[in-house]
């Protein structure tokens, strides 16, 4: 007769029984200075418009954005991302705009440096937000052309970083990219500036909202020639291993929740830091799954934040960080 109790002499459940023990064996923390946070920049001066597809961001001008980044800075979020949204009036198939000197990234980065000389600032290297045609690449018909767009690339780059960013970060996927950009940065003197190569970037249906937010969807096709297929993860470690040789500083993989496995596996073949992008999708999903009252949004984003950490990424970019932030500090 054991009296209703169980013969186990172990019983995992010990090192759960209160918050304190609990607190002392959590393996897995979240810190603000670990997030990098999107921004959308907009010419113009005075706004601040609201993106209804990404709840609590917006479009910024630079002298708005200056103001919200104050706001992240305080919270201890230190590393930010900028992407350019363009009028599609002046958007041309070769996407000009992206590699004209004192351009909105530009000015935009120098603004920021200035008021915020210590922000860790990644300027977006990709040619989408600025083609009329919506692809990442120079076109010839409807084929995207690899080594002209890596051309183009290489000289926004070269713009980011004569303008003062930290590093560029190319989202691209075009082959060969950030070896061309490293040897474009270094042949002008740029050796300090570094580079965040998406490394494995899915062709993912969770980047509707982004498309939506800087109006670059395809016009013809889709992205499937540069970007990866969902179900390949060979191919994935092959282009991480890849962008390490050409000389990347770090390395990203996008989207994060649905490539955790990669995360992973790539934390382990290398010794490069390794990040992640929660990209739009992901979180819009939650929020709107919040708003409909099926869950609590922002404890299922600290949750899915707390998960892409333990898979093994060392940073992570997330339209969150400002709400987890706040929520860590609170």
């Amino acid at each position: 007769m054991n009296d209703g109790f169980l013969p186990l002499t172990k019983r995992p459940r010990r090192n759960r029984q209160s918050p304190a023990v609990r607190a002392l064996l959590q393996e897995t923390s979240l810190d603000p200075r670990h997030f990098v946070a999107p921004f959308f920049v907009i010419e113009g001066s005075h706004k601040k418009e609201p993106l209804p597809s990404l709840p609590l961001h917006f479009r910024f001008s630079i002298d708005e954005l200056l103001k919200e980044l104050e706001r992240y800075l305080k919270l201890n979020i230190q590393a930010i991302n900028l992407f350019c949204v363009i009028d599609p009036a002046e958007k041309d198939p070769l996407g000009s705009k992206a590699y004209e000197k004192d351009n909105l990234l530009q000015r935009a980065i120098r603004s920021i440096k200035k008021e915020f000389p210590h922000c860790f600032v990644c300027a977006d290297i990709a040619l989408d937000p600025f083609t009329s045609h919506g692809h990442d690449g120079l076109i010839n018909g409807t084929t995207i052309i690899n080594d002209p767009t890596c051309n183009a690339l290489a000289e926004m780059a070269l713009r980011a970083g004569e303008a003062g960013c930290d590093m560029v970060s190319p989202s691209d996927m075009m082959d060969g990219r950030v070896g061309h950009i490293r040897k474009t940065l270094d042949k002008n003197g740029l050796f300090h500036i570094g580079i965040i190569s998406y490394a494995a970037k899915y062709a993912s249906s969770f980047y509707g909202p982004f498309r939506d937010v800087l109006q670059s969807s395809p016009s013809f096709g889709d992205k499937k020639s540069y970007q990866l297929n969902p179900a390949n993860r060979k191919e994935a470690l092959r282009e991480i291993a890849l962008d390490e040789e050409e000389g990347a500083d770090m390395l990203l993989i996008k989207p994060a929740l649905t490539n955790l496995d990669i995360i992973k596996e790539a934390s382990t073949l290398t010794h490069l830091p390794i990040g992640a992008y929660q990209v739009s999708g992901e979180y819009g999903a939650l929020k709107a799954a919040g708003k409909e009252g099926l869950l609590d949004d922002k404890a299922a984003l600290y949750e899915s934040l707390l998960s892409i950490k333990r898979a093994g990424s060392d940073f992570i970019f997330t339209y969150a960080a400002k709400e987890i932030s706040e929520l860590l500090l609170s």
